[in-house]
């Protein structure tokens, strides 16, 4: 099990919380949240990933560097892996944004 943390600088806070995804074979789960960091800091989205496969970190970097170049919200985001690719964890953390912005769940 591997533990990695990555961290991106935001625009805009985040109000919501948005919950995608479920934790299964070859799937993931997306918790999104406002970032702690808005008491009067700078903005900025922390990014937390535990995966059951070991040794991805680059492909991880490689998938949340791509998001972040469209994604500005301050968040607090926690990614629970279980065998996802890197097509379903765009797909996952579009969702997740989605249903911040939505104001809810999915």
């Amino acid at each position: 099990m591997e533990h990695l943390t990555f961290d991106y600088p935001a625009q805009r806070a985040v109000t919501t919380r948005a919950h995608v995804g479920v934790v299964g074979s070859g799937d993931l789960e997306v918790l999104l949240s406002p970032s702690a960091s808005t008491g009067g800091g700078a903005l900025g989205a922390h990014v937390v990933v535990r995966t059951s496969v070991d040794g991805y970190s680059h492909i991880w970097k490689s998938v949340l560097d791509r998001f972040f170049t469209r994604y500005d919200g301050a968040a607090e985001i926690e990614i629970n892996d279980f065998g996802a690719t890197p097509g379903v964890v765009a797909l996952r953390l579009a969702e997740a944004v989605e249903a911040a912005e939505e104001g809810g769940t999915v």
